[in-house]
């Protein structure tokens, strides 16, 4: 695939996460961290995944990939902002409904985060450095090889990964996503962390009540 035509791919395919974070930051932030919102996305987008990876054509590679088919496959990045969802998981999932096979889901898949990784990191990092009261913080040195560190791992772990699809299936990792939501479920059912988060602040520790205010009596 040409390296223009793939580039304007990941420009396409980045539009609708980015759109949708601008609309619903303040929910992600706010009621969509819940443990219920959570257990839900891991249980419904792996059972998506487990569907795709079975019914899928398999037989596109990135030279067949259209502005369409990024733009799909962006519209289900854009689902990664719902708290417990896979980003790479449905990003993929996506790809596999279109007919491409594993290694070419998961390339695209890898690359799609870059541009969003990129604004995140670099937007996260000057923050550190430069605080947000705008003065000056000494750090850029550790980020940078922090920054070095982690792309050489994820080379290495993405690697591994593709060589790894191309005679597996994504069972694993629907099973790895069922076994969570069941499991957040579960601590969900039997009381030991609320199904949502309390208003104004964090989920309060299970068990702790806060302490009832002293009955005004007479001065």
């Amino acid at each position: 695939m040409p390296a223009r035509r793939l580039a304007l791919a990941l420009v396409v395919g980045t539009v609708p996460v980015a759109l949708a974070g601008l609309l619903i930051d303040d929910w992600v932030e706010t009621a969509g961290r819940s443990a219920l919102v959570i257990a839900a996305a891991s249980i419904v987008f792996a059972l998506a995944l487990g569907l795709a990876d079975r019914a899928g054509a398999k037989r596109r590679d990135l030279a067949t990939l259209t502005l369409w088919s990024a733009f799909f496959i962006g519209l289900a990045q854009a689902l990664a902002l719902v708290p417990g969802t896979s980003r790479s998981g449905i990003t993929m999932t996506a790809a596999l409904a279109l007919g491409f096979h594993r290694p070419a889901a998961a390339r695209f898949s890898f690359l799609l985060a870059i541009p969003v990784g990129l604004l995140v990191t670099g937007w996260d990092a000057m923050n550190l450095v430069l605080g947000s009261d705008g003065a000056a913080r000494p750090g850029w040195g550790p980020l940078l090889v922090g920054l070095v560190a982690s792309a050489a791992s994820a080379y290495l772990v993405i690697g591994g990964l593709l060589a790894w699809l191309r005679r597996q299936t994504m069972m694993p990792f629907v099973v790895y996503r069922l076994a969570l939501g069941a499991l957040l479920l579960a601590l969900i059912w039997g009381a030991v962390i609320p199904a949502f988060p309390a208003p104004g602040g964090e989920p309060p520790s299970p068990g702790l009540e806060a302490p009832t205010p002293p009955a005004a009596g007479p001065a």
